[in-house]
């Protein structure tokens, strides 16, 4: 046999350029990750599922709600790419197509990214386009993050891993953020119907960009003995009979076997709060597009140095030991996320909808924080016209129309810097009216205000509490915290954002290296697509329960369950033997060189 000295020595030191290129595959795909996935695309999606539908609409005999719809596609690209992902990487380490397959699954994930720009050409049906190239841009990205981890054991030693992993990791959170930056900007000082689909356009691009560094840089592995090219037939024969070898071969890498079951669950849990802590902020806290791009670009440059930091303690403590911690500050961050919960309204000026009379007249204000719901992410009237219509059950006169003739009840009255100002036409509308139009937002969503007359928040109403399974958790919290301390719900997201930060720097990055470590050079594409099938069925898992128990109870359930996923995985931790994993990694890669 050959001696652990020996083994060492088959690692290969990394190169500078190469683990640049290497890193800058993350800094272009994380535009997707962050202005996509997370900041903007949620928003503007409920915004669409909204405008079309309503709070909710039936698929098959299920009434779902957008944020179920939109757990359920992300279940639907994952679950292509777990499918196919260990017969892509069994053939991957036969022949030199790595760097083929990570460049045209970048070029499928970009170029979906881009055409969700042109969402707003389909009237209507917006919301089912961004569904569909949302699910193709994730096959992309979830496909190449299969061949591109793949190439980490192969980017330096196995000492190396940690700094090699999160230095790409930082670069990701680097990228993304700054980008991002950019949209924040243009969200909150331009005005447009163009510049969310610009910002999805860009994101594409940025991320193409950068990968063309990737794929100048960062050369092929190099394969002893490459086999010919196969039919595919042959090439699915062959992958079968591989991976059924591999499934048998647990004995041999027990120790891989077991972190790839703890990495399923935690992974599980952590991939689904990102994808979907979006999309939760909007829907059940109503959190603004402005206050939650705000948190991911918190997040992004809070994460950027925690990676590196994290490389420093996984340096003191070990990898394991460090990752573990990273863990445990997920589950009770999860439980935190629990306590979330918007501040009572306690002003007329709170109130989305504000109607009071003034001289025989009943003026109808939008507040800004009408704009605090999924609905609002387009500045200005459009919105508010729209909002009026779908809410009232109205019409609206129209700038230049005769107000007179008209049978709406509203007459234009212009723009200010207070935005829209509508008049409620005296004639069409009495004081009975207005206590009747108070009882018709209680199952609503929205919240309205009509001074001497009443006040309503709908059952629905991101402050309206205590009608779920754990609505005693964000009762007691804010009235015991976030009321004394006056913090708005957006600075609540923003806090927990800044931590979740925090731990993203050191869970991903040392996941993946940790993984690394413990590969077989010669095999890493078949490991890493076991790696990647089971981060996969771990992402259709996480999103797959979160809606389910969202269906069945509520949102916050439905946190409360991802949680407990993360915990599995940390327990599972304490059976991990990084030092066996690396050994027995040295020795398969000795015999498949015929050293040993």
């Amino acid at each position: 046999m050959i001696h652990m000295s020996e083994t060492v020595e088959l690692d290969r030191a990394s190169d500078p350029q190469a683990v640049r290129g290497y890193a800058l595959f993350d800094w272009g795909k994380s535009a997707f990750e962050t202005s996509v996935t997370v900041a903007i695309l949620p928003a503007w999606f409920a915004y669409l599922f909204l405008k079309a539908n309503g709070l909710t609409t039936t698929i098959g005999s299920i009434e779902m709600t957008g944020d179920a719809i939109w757990s359920f596609s992300v279940t639907a690209a994952a679950l292509l790419v777990a499918i196919v992902s260990p017969s892509l990487g069994v053939i991957a380490d036969r022949r030199r197509i790595k760097m083929w397959w990570l460049r045209n699954l970048t070029y499928l994930g970009a170029g979906a990214t881009v055409m969700l720009a042109l969402a707003p050409m389909f009237e209507n049906s917006e919301w089912i386009w961004l569904m569909v190239f949302f699910v193709l841009a994730n096959i992309g990205l979830n496909g190449a993050g299969v061949f591109y981890n793949a190439l980490l054991p192969h980017m330096g030693t196995d000492d190396e891993m940690d700094r090699i992993s999160n230095l790409a990791f930082a670069y990701g959170y680097l990228g993304g953020g700054l980008l991002l930056v950019v949209h924040l900007a243009m969200v909150m000082l331009l005005e447009g119907d163009w510049i969310i689909p610009f910002c999805m356009a860009s994101s594409g691009v940025w991320w193409f960009c950068f990968a063309l560094f990737t794929f100048k840089w960062v050369p092929e592995p190099p394969i002893e003995n490459e086999m010919e090219s196969l039919g595919i037939k042959d090439s699915a024969t062959l992958a079968i009979s591989e991976i059924k070898k591999t499934l048998g071969e647990v004995d041999k890498f027990r120790t891989l076997f077991i972190y790839m079951l703890a990495y399923f669950f935690f992974i599980d849990g952590i991939n689904t709060v990102t994808a979907l802590g979006g999309v939760f902020g909007s829907t059940v806290l109503g959190i603004t597009t402005v206050d939650l791009i705000i948190t991911i670009v918190a997040i992004q440059f809070v994460a950027w140095p925690s990676a590196i930091g994290f490389t420093r303690l996984a340096k003191k403590w070990g990898t394991k030991n460090a990752l573990t911690a990273s863990l445990v500050g997920w589950v009770v961050l999860c439980f935190a996320a629990l306590s979330f919960a918007p501040l009572e309204y306690s002003e007329h000026s709170d109130f989305q909808v504000q109607i009071e009379e003034i001289e025989g007249e009943w003026h109808y204000t939008p507040h800004d924080n009408l704009e605090g719901t999924p609905i609002a992410v387009v500045e200005g009237g459009e919105e508010q016209i729209w909002a009026a219509e779908y809410l009232l059950g109205v019409g609206i006169v129209q700038e230049d129309e005769d107000y007179s003739s008209s049978e709406a009840i509203y007459k234009w009255a212009g723009f200010d810097d207070d935005g829209l100002s509508l008049t409620l036409n005296l004639g069409a509308v009495d004081q009975n009216a207005m206590e009747a139009l108070i009882s018709s937002f209680e199952d609503t969503r929205f919240s309205i205000s009509i001074l001497e007359v009443g006040e309503s928040v709908g059952v629905d109403h991101p402050t309206n509490l205590g009608d779920g399974v754990l609505d005693a958790i964000p009762e007691a919290v804010r009235s015991n915290v976030w009321e004394p301390l006056g913090l708005s719900v957006g600075m609540q997201f923003l806090l927990l954002g800044c931590a979740m930060g925090t731990l993203l720097g050191g869970s991903q990055g040392l996941a993946r290296s940790m993984f690394g470590q413990m590969v077989p050079e010669t095999r890493s594409a078949e490991f890493f697509g076991f790696f990647g099938f089971f981060g996969k069925v771990a992402a259709l898992l996480g999103p797959l329960i979160y809606g389910i128990m969202t269906v069945a109870f509520d949102s916050r359930v439905g946190i409360f369950s991802i949680s407990i996923i993360i915990f599995i995985g940390t327990v599972l931790m304490r059976y991990v033997d990084v030092d066996a994993g690396r050994a027995d990694a040295a020795a398969e890669d000795a015999r498949n060189r015929g050293l040993a």
